[in-house]
């Protein structure tokens, strides 16, 4: 028998330090798993200690049980990435309570647009809801600090894509967020199932693990609060952590050209058509509007005109 036997390994953590870290996880970061929590160990406190340290720690102090196993799923073949940056983004939004409550904010969305060849957050917002203004609003300044992608990817949420029986009989008919994008020369791409945007998917689910701590961590309680922790903090720190090296250095993202530029706002605009009535008049909203005798182009009784709801309400 090993003289050594029953005794405690010379490579074993110290007592008190073991005892810190059991504390540490127990008032701080009790729903933590252990990788994040070693991150957080180390960044909050200089306790330097590998993942599989802390897991194991947690196991023996009933703070980690240990995941069953996956079970198999339908076979679905695997997508290879695009080559270069701007070459196809993944976009989606996700309600969620992000706040978890504080200062009454409940379920909140967020907006994330995912570089396919890279898996970088090129951009994330929170926003009041999923409908045409807010996702108009996020691809406006995408657009301005980015450039245009060549592609994005989207599910079939009735923001981007006709999905009623009209639509079905004639394909050409598109939302305004399609019709946006065919002004813009951007291909809108429309996933047949959850799975086949799985990376937006899968980083939806890191994000509802980690950001929603990191809020926690931060005090963050409040939409605007969070959408500035996301630029100078929480997407830097992401990209470094789970960005990837693209096939190509290439950034394929095109700058807007003046006259693109100058039409953004009405790019990113409600628009409806009208016919203008015998006394010069049109509705939009519950409300008439009278044209006035002087206009740019001449406008007749009959004409068909198309009404444009700016971002800023105009």
């Amino acid at each position: 028998v090993h003289a050594l036997t029953g005794t405690s390994s010379n490579h074993r953590i110290p007592s008190s330090e073991r005892e810190t870290i059991i504390a540490l996880v127990k008032t701080k970061y009790a729903d933590f798993g252990p990788t994040f929590a070693a991150e957080k160990l180390r960044e909050m406190h200089h306790i330097n200690r590998d993942p599989e340290t802390i897991r194991s720690i947690m196991l023996s102090a009933s703070l980690w049980k240990r995941r069953p196993g996956k079970t198999r799923s339908e076979h679905r073949s695997w997508r290879q990435r695009r080559d270069a940056l701007g070459e196809m983004l993944q976009f989606d939004g996700s309600y969620h309570d992000w706040f978890e409550g504080r200062n009454g904010t409940k379920e909140a969305c967020l907006l994330v647009a995912i570089d396919d060849a890279t898996g970088k957050i090129t951009k994330a917002e929170f926003v009041p809801h999923e409908g045409v203004f807010p996702v108009f609003g996020f691809w406006k300044g995408y657009l301005l600090t980015h450039g245009k992608p060549r592609s994005i990817y989207l599910d079939k949420f009735s923001t981007y894509k006709m999905n009623g029986a009209i639509a079905k009989e004639n394909p050409d008919l598109k939302t305004q967020f399609g019709r946006a994008m065919d002004d813009l020369g951007i291909d809108a791409i429309f996933a047949n199932s959850p799975q086949a945007k799985g990376r937006v998917e899968r980083v939806f689910d890191t994000l509802q693990d980690r950001l929603v701590k990191e809020l926690r961590l931060a005090g963050i309680d409040s939409t605007q609060a969070a959408n500035i922790f996301l630029v100078k903090k929480f997407m830097p720190a992401f990209n470094e952590k789970f960005s990837v090296v693209p096939a190509s250095y290439a950034d394929l993202h095109r700058n807007l050209t003046a006259q693109e530029r100058a039409r953004l706002p009405s790019t990113f605009s409600r628009q409806e058509t009208r016919t203008i009535q015998n006394d010069y008049t049109f509705s939009f909203k519950n409300l008439w509007y009278q044209i006035a005798k002087v206009q740019p182009i001449t406008v007749c009784r009959k004409d068909v005109v198309t009404v444009e709801e700016w971002l800023d309400g105009s």
